[in-house]
């Protein structure tokens, strides 16, 4: 299903695309962002976004989680994702150009965001649900995409059978909320392709 959303504080008429799921609300704006302001967000962000290299722990041994990342938010808001506690660093201006045009077409007020830089096609994100305690009962998770096109891979807790993929391209934007967190896994898998970098910026709401 396919519907046109007005635009708001000048921001052009965006095509929204319902992705019909079982369990789930998913949306998926294709071109929220045109190309020279898209191509203006990943230069900027890319070199003034204080990347950090993660690690994890896994039997017992130490590893580099395969991307860069980086926190941004409001005061005080911390976050712990796969036993990596981040606090957050204070919003810039590109960050909040882009919280407020993603508020403006979802009309949710995010208050923090976690930023992935994909260097290459080696780097990746393993399957997970965005679902910690502090993002609420039915998490929402605004994703917006720059840089090289990667492929978003989903697949429901309890049925096998239902799965998708959405082609996350440049200047894209990928709206995640409902129940969507408790019954589907997603994510970005690794590629033998030559493949250039991307950077994901994932809204949330901290409680």
């Amino acid at each position: 299903m396919r519907y046109d959303l007005f635009s708001y504080n000048n921001i052009d008429t965006t095509t929204c695309t319902f992705i019909d799921m079982p369990d789930a609300e998913v949306y998926l704006y294709s071109s929220l962002f045109m190309c020279q302001e898209a191509d203006d967000l990943f230069d900027t962000l890319k070199n003034n976004i204080s990347w950090q290299q993660q690690q994890i722990k896994l039997y017992g041994q130490v590893h580099d989680i395969p991307r860069l990342t980086a926190w941004y938010g409001e005061q005080n808001k911390t976050y712990v994702y796969s036993g990596i506690k981040v606090h957050s660093s204070p919003w810039n201006a590109e960050l909040l150009r882009i919280r407020e045009k993603i508020e403006n077409v979802s009309e949710i007020k995010f208050n923090s965001v976690l930023l992935n830089l994909y260097r290459s096609g080696s780097d990746s994100v393993s399957w997970h649900s965005d679902d910690e305690p502090e993002l609420g009962q039915n998490p929402v998770i605004g994703s917006v995409s720059l840089g090289e096109t990667r492929q978003f891979q989903m697949k429901h807790k309890f049925n096998r059978d239902e799965k998708q993929k959405i082609m996350l391209e440049h200047g894209s934007y990928l709206l995640m909320k409902g129940k969507t967190q408790h019954h589907w896994l997603h994510q970005i898998q690794k590629s033998k392709k030559i493949m250039g970098e991307r950077i994901n910026l994932t809204f949330r709401v901290i409680k």
